[in-house]
């Protein structure tokens, strides 16, 4: 495989990582680690590295090495209005569409999040969480939109860091939220897939200001 595509496997799976939250602010990121994991040369994950750092999600340290970025409380709250203008959007676009392929794929990955969480494999729960957020946005097939929630590098907020019956908690809630929005898609009620999706955005949100 040649550098250029090898340093694009490498951001793909790191940027993965960091908006799955399954990377955390401040971890460091070792060149030889990635090299050897994804079996590139060193040349290459640099070089991931810096495009990583070009969209503002990993930073050099001042002695060197290579992190990932911290939220400032101010990040969290730029994150939670961006993610409630745009989600909410794709939402309402998706109430004219009344697409039943689409509502059938988003339960298929509330099944997926659900069977991440009983086997504890919680890594693979996270990207479930992720791709729920994103297929809500491809199903618009609005590419504008599409371009802008992608370059936003938007992360999840649920899954921090805590006590493991908090964390199971928010597990259950963010699967039950998940469910209810796409129950209420299902039988066209907008407010309630509304009011489920704000309240889901507001319970990220929180639980994040709680971990900067």
């Amino acid at each position: 495989m040649k550098e250029d595509s090898l340093a694009y496997k490498v951001y793909l799976e790191v940027r993965k990582k960091i908006l799955s939250n399954q990377l955390v602010g401040g971890v460091r990121l070792v060149e030889s680690n990635w090299a050897k994991k994804i079996n590139a040369s060193r040349v290459a994950v640099r070089e991931a590295f810096m495009r990583l750092a070009g969209e503002n999600l990993v930073e050099f340290g001042e002695k060197g090495g290579c992190f990932v970025k911290r939220m400032t409380l101010q990040d969290v709250k730029d994150i939670r209005e961006l993610r409630e203008l745009l989600e909410v959007g794709a939402l309402k676009i998706l109430f004219t569409k009344k697409n039943k392929a689409l509502i059938k794929e988003l339960e298929l990955i509330c099944d997926d999040f659900n069977a991440m969480v009983s086997k504890e494999y919680y890594g693979g729960a996270c990207e479930a969480d992720i791709k729920f957020h994103e297929k809500i946005i491809e199903g618009t097939g609005n590419s504008r939109l599409i371009a802008m929630y992608n370059n936003s590098n938007i992360p999840l907020f649920h899954m921090k860091l805590g006590t493991m019956i908090r964390q199971m908690e928010d597990y259950q809630d963010t699967g039950k939220e998940h469910r209810e929005i796409v129950n209420a898609l299902k039988q066209d009620d907008w407010q309630k897939a509304y009011d489920t999706l704000v309240k889901h955005l507001d319970r990220g949100e929180h639980e994040a200001l709680e971990m900067v």
